[in-house]
């Protein structure tokens, strides 16, 4: 989230605070709230906001949800960028913030209480005026509803790399929100931890002589450096255009959409294309995502395609971020700079198997550049290799109210290589840069039956994949092996469409996860009625010479079996060992799995198997709820694998 002010405001803030300054009050307030008695002191006063930075809730979830204590759960932010969360330095020593506000944006998710969850990608950090319960405050930014007081917290500053620290802070439950949850009591209830790490930067800089404000200077708001992330981090500042190209073949179309990527970080991004021979460059995969079902049209949220992947080459030095470029370009993505690539580059017809490629880290197993993107021998129907779709998954007439979204993804191995010897750098950065590279943004569909047109809906959401615009939904992210692989997210919604049915609806979308998921199972055993089962994957491309598949024949199609037991049911593809080229969900790609059930919901853990390699992840959902086994550690004996707090 962006809080940079728009021109017009801006200007109407510079024009009150020179106002202010030549009236005195920063004066005034210089010696009266700043420096008690401090009328003959001399030096530099700076006036600074969040440039960027991030933040942490450690919050006992059971505690907040009203069951008792356990283990706390990382909740983690980003900043907004350019956000007037205001302190006060005075010759290059902290003394204080001032009030103010900052958006926070969602890094994860968890299991919040409901209230909490509405507001949860909407809230901001307050600093308030003295007098009231805390000095720091959580609230919904829009509706200005407070869910936490901080109190105890320590103020940290660094005069060298402009560091400002929140540490130590009590997360405690403020009286409006213990209402809104039912337990008035628990107000003032502590629940967890919370701590901010922000770069700042000076909007005001004042020389102060015995006392008074001789001088004043207002550096420029927009960023005086470039990237804003250590290291190279490619992120999708924008999706620009989307169309169907070449036609329809049998029952399907191409799509593709354009992109235009952002360097965030402060390092050029290597941007060698295959040309030179090299590896070193980012590829674009891009998706087409479709939300509908039940009363709301918002019951599911599935992948109908997906394409091959661009090799990017010749970066140029736009600004579409507004970082301000460095003016860095050709075999380089330089700092801040924005790089496009229209629907029309994107579309191909050469572009190279996703097969190849290793999602996180970015390598090609030995594969050469002459290798990658070979179509030699290959024939190219109309919509080969661009966003596969089905026409009767597209048809206005067969998809009223559907929405629409479209994504795209950068991959490349240079952010890998260098969080790799970094490796607290790119942690304390929220997670790997390689965790950020995805975007997506709302699309309308119109025509058919064979031919349609698109149009974007409202801006790009930026770094973040597609699967946070299923409305409603629970999304978790599973990183299985942190520092060596990707990460994927389940996500679940369960809805009520009439009087004693229940609609399970879960979705796994595999980011950049290449050991792939090949299973998933729910501890809920064959007692438990189950009706309208359902499975869903998108198309797959066909195999070609050189398309980095085992024996070059292509991904399979073949949906994943359904198995019940006693204890459990599971959905699977085929394993490894016995298929290279099974039906795994792998990286790009979401599968679906959905049933009816009788019985209400209720917390449990899902199991997820892994294609290539590692041990089952577990993972928090909702299901039907069996009484003959209490939740949540008789699941354990369920699905076979440990739970947290259950013993052995």
């Amino acid at each position: 989230m962006n809080n940079k002010l728009p021109g017009s405001r801006f200007r109407i803030f510079l024009a009150v605070l020179g106002v202010c300054i030549a009236a005195g009050i920063v004066s005034s307030y210089f010696e009266q709230s700043t420096i008690a008695g401090s009328r003959g002191e001399s030096g530099t006063l700076e006036k600074m906001i969040v440039a960027n930075g991030t933040a942490t809730m450690n919050v006992d979830l059971s505690r907040l949800n009203g069951r008792g204590s356990s283990r706390s759960t990382e909740l983690r932010f980003s900043l907004g960028q350019d956000a007037f969360f205001t302190i006060l330095v005075f010759n290059h020593e902290l003394r204080g913030p001032l009030p103010g506000s900052v958006d926070i944006s969602p890094q994860n998710t968890a299991a919040l209480p409901a209230k909490l969850n509405a507001s949860y990608r909407q809230l901001s950090i307050e600093s308030i005026p003295r007098g009231g319960d805390y000095e720091l405050v959580v609230r919904d930014s829009k509706t200005g509803f407070t869910f936490f007081g901080v109190e105890g917290q320590q103020y940290d500053y660094g005069a060298n790399d402009r560091s400002f620290g929140i540490r130590d802070g009590r997360l405690v439950i403020s009286r409006e929100f213990a209402t809104a949850l039912g337990r008035p009591s628990d107000a003032g209830a502590t629940v967890g931890e919370f701590s901010v790490a922000a770069t700042m930067r000076p909007i005001e800089v004042t020389e102060i002589v015995d006392g008074e404000a001789r001088s004043a200077v207002m550096p420029p708001v927009s960023r005086p450096e470039n990237g804003t992330n250590p290291g190279p981090d490619v992120v999708v500042g924008n999706l620009i255009d989307i169309a169907q190209f070449n036609g329809q073949a049998g029952t399907q179309v191409g799509i593709a959409i354009g992109t235009e990527s952002c360097n965030f970080g402060v390092v050029d991004l290597n941007w060698f294309s295959l040309n030179s021979g090299s590896l070193d460059h980012p590829v674009i995969p891009q998706n087409l995502y479709r939300m509908s079902g039940g009363a709301t049209n918002d019951e599911r949220f599935e992948q109908i395609g997906q394409s091959q992947m661009k090799h990017a080459f010749t970066a140029l030095t736009n600004n579409i971020c507004n970082l301000g470029c460095n003016g860095v370009g050709g075999s380089h993505l330089g700092s801040g700079c924005s790089d496009p690539y229209g629907a029309s580059l994107n579309a191909g017809p050469g572009l190279g198997s996703r097969a190849w490629i290793n999602p996180f880290n970015g390598s090609y197993g030995g594969a050469t550049p002459s290798q990658v993107n070979n179509h030699s021998g290959h024939i190219h129907p109309g919509p080969a290799h661009k966003i596969l779709t089905e026409v009767n998954d597209l048809i206005p007439n067969m998809n009223l109210g559907a929405t629409y979204y479209g994504e795209a993804q950068y991959v490349t191995p240079h952010e890998y290589t260098w969080c790799s010897t970094h490796p607290g750098t790119c942690f304390a950065n929220s997670g790997y840069n390689t965790f950020n590279n995805a975007s997506f943004r709302k699309v309308a569909v119109s025509g058919g039956p064979s031919s349609f047109s698109f149009g974007w809906i409202g801006a790009t959401t930026r770094q973040q994949p597609a699967i946070y615009a299923w409305s409603g939904a629970t999304v978790v992210q599973v990183v299985p092996d942190p520092g060596n692989d990707g990460a994927v997210y389940v996500a679940y919604k369960v809805t009520n469409p009439s009087p004693g049915v229940y609609h399970y609806e879960y979705a796994i979308f595999n980011l950049n996860l290449d050991r792939a998921v090949q299973s998933f199972t729910v501890p809920v055993g064959s007692g438990v009625t189950k009706s309208n089962v359902g499975f869903h994957a998108p198309p797959q491309h066909p195999g070609w010479t050189f398309d980095g598949t085992f024996n070059n024949t292509g991904y399979s199609s073949t949906p994943w079996t359904m198995a019940e037991s006693a204890s459990a049911t599971m959905w699977t593809t085929v394993d490894f060992a016995q298929d290279q080229n099974a039906n795994a969900c792998r990286w790009g790609t979401m599968y679906n799995i959905r049933f009816d059930s009788d019985r209400e919901p209720s917390t449990m853990y899902a199991t997820l198997g892994f294609f290539k390699t590692g041990s089952p992840a577990i993972v928090q959902v909702q299901g039907p709820s069996n009484p003959l086994a209490p939740w949540p550690c008789n699941s354990r004996r369920r699905v076979g694998v440990p739970l947290p707090n259950c013993g052995s």
